[in-house]
């Protein structure tokens, strides 16, 4: 994962909500000298992600801690899988444990999940999207975690794409006001931006099309409608297919002929991979 210093910050945040002014029962029961070496062991099947992360929040409590990993992130592991051999000072490995398996647990787990849904949907041409409900300010690792997994980023925020949604529609007065308007801005800037419409209903997807939109997406559309939408758009555009997908349906819906699927589940919904730090002293 690439570093920058929005994703320190992040970290500095996190461990700072942890630490406070200092890991008491640590300072107070090990000392100062103290060596001890930790593994981090994988206790269910699944995709292992964040470990650059988790060794990040080590150095920047102890710069001389070692850490090697035996797995990288993206690889399948099973229970019992020894992912990384963390040594060094005792007191910086206990006082980083929980932020670091916070993070390494919460992206294994959006991976896991996310990959668990592509390989079920891996026949047809369909490509898992990740959405912007994800965990305030982990943003930036909720989708290095999604990538990881198998699936691709929609859009990071809303600086970096034009999504019309049904409140904009509401507020401008039809798809066609919306998209005028967006396009008389774009105007203005040589920038390439893509414009997707969410549309409820087949009126509103044969609008969407007669304005030429990149992306049209089909909001909680019944498997039978999506069908029907994909028939209009015909190839016009790629289309999106989001409202309440999970594993139970998205075969299904895949099946239809979207080219993309977005499931908010994957960030917002996430189920930790049981990862543990065991801990040896010498």
């Amino acid at each position: 994962m690439k570093w920058n210093k929005d994703s320190d910050t992040i970290l500095r945040i996190a461990l700072n909500e942890d630490v406070g002014s200092g890991d008491i029962t640590t300072n107070f029961t090990i000392p100062k000298s103290k060596k001890a070496e930790a593994i981090f062991l994988v206790k269910s099947e699944g995709i292992i992600c964040g470990l650059d992360v988790a060794e990040r929040v080590f150095h920047l409590l102890d710069k001389k801690i070692s850490f090697q990993k035996f797995s990288k992130d993206g690889d399948e592991v099973q229970s019992g899988t020894v992912a990384a051999l963390i040594q060094g000072n005792a007191r910086a490995i206990l006082t980083a444990e929980r932020t670091a398996l916070n993070f390494l647990q919460r992206m294994s787990g959006v991976s896991t999940m996310t990959n668990k849904i592509v390989n079920e949907i891996s026949h047809t041409k369909a490509k898992i999207l990740d959405t912007r409900k994800t965990a305030p300010c982990l943003r930036i690792f909720d989708k290095y975690a999604v990538k990881t997994g198998g699936g691709e980023n929609h859009r990071i925020g809303l600086y970096d794409m034009i999504l019309i949604k049904d409140n904009h529609i509401a507020v401008s007065g039809s798809i066609t006001n919306a998209v005028n308007a967006c396009r008389k801005e774009l105007s203005k800037s040589k920038k390439k931006i893509l414009l997707e419409v969410e549309t409820k209903n087949l009126i509103e997807v044969k609008e969407a099309i007669e304005n030429n939109v990149d992306i049209i997406m089909l909001d909680n559309f019944s498997i039978q409608m999506m069908k029907k939408a994909v028939n209009m758009i015909s190839g016009k555009c790629r289309v999106e297919a989001s409202g309440g997908i999970n594993f139970k349906n998205v075969k299904k819906i895949a099946e239809t002929g979207v080219d993309y699927i977005s499931i908010g589940a994957l960030t917002h919904s996430v189920k930790a991979l049981d990862i543990s730090l065991d801990i040896r002293i010498f």
